[in-house]
């Protein structure tokens, strides 16, 4: 009974606790007849009621409006917001944020308004807000430290506007970027701190190195120089080493930087054994293994083996294998200190290219780098396309840095590529003097833009000066004319020049060139131009070559000719290998009074003896005949100075044998053997020197052999040089010598020529 009675009187307690609480609730939730908001100028009264948190069934409870006030602060909107019910209309009285109007920066000369826009989290249309401003402020010299910019300070500037709107605009102090100014290695037994210096990209501040960047702290850069040395060690044979750490340390007056370098060498290996270990049919392992670039007791070296992988990949691709693993399978004997290579090869899986993105091409548009690619979204991936569209997107110019990467993709059978780009100055505007062996002093104005508009147009306007030579150019070029695999230009020059050293006469070009070009292969094109040209000689002494005589007067040339070419060269900026071939044909008489038929046939091999060692192989051999008449002495061929160095400018071929004249020839060949390397100065002064042997000859004309004197005879001539890609424009010294010549030649042994055209 007593049981009885206390469950009860729980029973009886909890009902009345459940029946308080509902009704302390109901007294708790406010119902409210209607919502009035006030202050808003632009916010629309439908936003603010959007964010407003009601209990269910309606109304407003203590909890509710607090949850509600929050959310309105949260959306940034509002800089003061108040709640309260009155006679059952619940007020909301609120206070705006001013809106952005304009965001602007003041004093930033290094980075661009777009980037630092990109980074801040704040827009145009926007609420303003304090948390805003401080993030914003923090972005910037985010971006600032990230560039080098360790001083750099920003204060924010906040304009008010009718109609509660702002500018904001942030002013920022670069200050100077903080240089490194030592670099130290720890743990490196097997090579000095300055040849490890050479292979890495940062360097120490040097008062020589104002042009370049390289002294500049940058974190990224640091990553990258880990890799770098890396690289180098795994090409001189050793396999373990590892980058301990990589520490900057900041100078007090943070002006400078000193990093560390801590390394840990190990072991230098060498190659006992290479194989190759095929899985597909109707491939011979032992045919493959002579395409290693290594063998038995040579130090090992990764690049090799890179090198070997690629060479096998393609040749199996070449035998109808496009989706091929060539794997280099290495073990290391740490007792003896030896690796044996295994290539093994195995058919891969069919992939498919899920996405291609492209990165740091801040200028550039992506169509311009996207038509360089061979391969498309959808495509299977090739490997061989994709080195093959890195060296084509390398060869634009455009870029300090080309890399295609491989990224996995949103399934096992897709992959993604990611084309990462470093911009490189396309631009250049320049005002030069110097002085060249063949025209004499010089004065040049140049403008000239090779990624136009970030199209990739090339426009350039000159005019040169110099004592025999005056010119006047204007070029324009789209290489993707219609969107199409075309490029289309046209050139407009006038000339005026004293055609020889002895100022035999003198010659006034002007005309133009229209030009096409297109590839009939991956790596054959041709080139189609026409030229229209009026020639005027004039100033022919009276005791000049009759030959020269006869032609005063003004001639009009019309010319189509075409050029086909088969470039193998793995870049046509800086060539370090490969080979081009080609040939032209030239055909005058399309209207006009002048008429010939030029043809030539041309080449060019590189080769890397070693690093930086670069020799040359090219030649040349044209051959030309009138069409109905003799060809003029200024459409001949002619060799010298630059053509072929030891040589005065027309100083190999023909002559008049009264007077002397260099009178040109129909036929014509030179060729060059030349090695370029380096000279031991640091790399960024992009100084080289060279050495080189040059062969030619000139000869046959139209004129009677009992009055010129032509003989087909052997030149060549031997030299050292000097090439300097200095910041005006490559500078190039030679001293040759005439090693073989005609009795009637002329030589000259100094050369000297300064350009900016690259």
């Amino acid at each position: 009974m007593h049981y009885i009675t206390n469950k009860i009187f729980t029973i009886l307690i909890a009902t009345v606790i459940l029946f308080v609480s509902q009704t302390l609730q109901a007294a708790q939730v406010q119902r409210v007849g209607g919502l009035d908001v006030r202050g808003n100028e632009r916010i629309e009264a439908e936003t603010i009621r959007s964010l407003l948190v009601q209990e269910p069934g309606g109304g407003f409870s203590e909890e509710s409006l607090n949850k509600s006030l929050k959310r309105l602060y949260e959306s940034g909107y509002f800089r003061d917001v108040k709640l309260k019910i009155v006679n059952q209309v619940l007020v909301i009285q609120v206070e705006e944020n001013p809106s952005i109007n304009r965001i602007g920066f003041d004093g930033n000369s290094d980075i661009s308004d777009d980037i630092l826009k990109s980074e801040i989290g704040m827009a145009a249309r926007q609420p303003l807000t304090r948390s805003k401003i401080k993030k914003a402020v923090n972005a910037i010299k985010r971006i600032y430290r990230y560039k080098g910019f360790f001083v750099a300070d920003v204060t924010p500037k906040v304009v008010k506007l009718p109609q509660n709107r702002v500018d904001v605009v942030f002013e920022i102090e670069e200050g100077n970027k903080t240089k490194v100014g030592r670099i130290f290695f720890i743990g490196n037994s097997q090579f000095s701190e300055g040849k490890l210096e050479t292979a890495i990209q940062t360097k120490e501040s040097r008062w020589y190195r104002f042009f370049s960047s390289d002294d500049n702290y940058d974190p990224d850069r640091l990553a990258y120089d880990r890799e770098l040395l890396r690289l180098f060690y795994l090409e001189h044979g050793y396999a373990d080493f590892r980058v301990k750490s990589a520490v900057a340390e900041l100078t007090p007056d943070k002006k400078e930087f000193f990093i560390t370098f801590t390394l840990d060498e190990g072991a230098r290996y060498k190659i006992s054994t290479v194989s190759v270990t095929s899985k597909l049919p109707n491939v011979d392992p032992v045919a493959l293994e002579k395409l290693a670039t290594f063998g038995h007791d040579d130090v090992y070296n990764n690049k090799e083996v890179e090198k070997t992988v690629d060479k096998i990949t393609d040749e199996v691709g070449r035998l109808g294998y496009a989706f091929v693993d060539v794997f280099p399978n290495i073990e290391k004997d740490q007792a003896t200190n030896t690796i044996a290579i295994n290539f093994v090869l195995s058919e891969g899986p069919r992939v498919y290219v899920e996405k291609i993105s492209i990165n740091g091409n801040e200028r550039t548009d992506d169509d311009v780098i996207r038509r360089e690619l061979l391969l498309y979204e959808g495509d299977a991936f090739n490997a061989d396309k994709m080195k093959k569209s890195e060296r084509r997107i390398r060869n634009l110019g455009y870029f300090k840095n080309v890399k295609i990467i491989k990224e996995p993709g949103s399934y096992p059978d897709r992959i993604n590529i990611a084309v990462e780009v470093e911009e490189d100055r396309s631009g250049e505007l320049s005002i030069a003097g110097g002085f060249s062996t063949s025209d004499g002093p010089i004065a040049e104005f140049k403008f000239a833009e090779h990624n136009f508009r970030g199209r990739g147009q090339d426009l350039s306007f000159g005019v040169t000066w110099a004592k025999r030579r005056q010119e006047f150019d204007v070029s324009f070029t789209e290489p993707y004319f219609l969107d199409r695999d075309l490029a289309a230009g046209i050139d407009l020059y006038r000339i005026t020049q004293n055609k020889y050293f002895n100022q035999t006469f003198d010659q006034k070009i002007h005309g133009m060139t229209l030009r096409m070009g297109y590839h009939l292969a991956e790596d054959l094109g041709q080139q189609v131009n026409y030229t229209l040209r009026r020639d005027e000689i004039s100033g022919v002494k009276g005791d000049s070559s009759r030959f020269i005589r006869e032609q005063r007067g003004q001639s009009i040339l019309s010319e189509i000719g075409h050029t086909v070419s088969y470039d193998k060269r793995d870049s046509r900026i800086n060539t370090t290998q490969g080979y081009v071939l080609g040939f032209g044909n030239n055909l005058a008489g399309i209207g006009g009074n002048v008429r010939y038929l030029k043809n030539s046939l041309f080449g060019a091999y590189y080769y890397s003896l070693l690093d930086d060692w670069i020799v040359e192989f090219s030649g040349r051999y044209s051959f030309m005949t009138g069409l109905g008449k003799d060809v003029r002495v200024v459409d001949r061929y002619t060799l010298g100075a630059d053509t072929l160095r030891g040589f005065e400018t027309s100083g190999v071929g023909p002559r008049d044998r009264k007077t002397n004249d260099p009178l040109g020839g129909l036929q014509s060949y030179v060729g060059t053997v030349e090695l370029t390397f380096p000279i031991g100065l640091p790399n960024e002064f992009g100084v080289k020197g060279a050495t080189f042997i040059e062969a030619g000859s000139v000869w046959k004309t139209d004129d009677p052999s009992s009055e010129v004197k032509d003989k087909n005879k052997f030149r060549s001539s031997i030299g050292v040089g000097l090439r300097w890609r200095s910041p005006l424009g490559p500078l190039k010294i030679d001293l040759a010598y005439a090693v073989t010549k005609a009795k009637f030649d002329k030589t000259q042994p100094f050369l000297f020529g300064m350009s900016t055209r690259f």
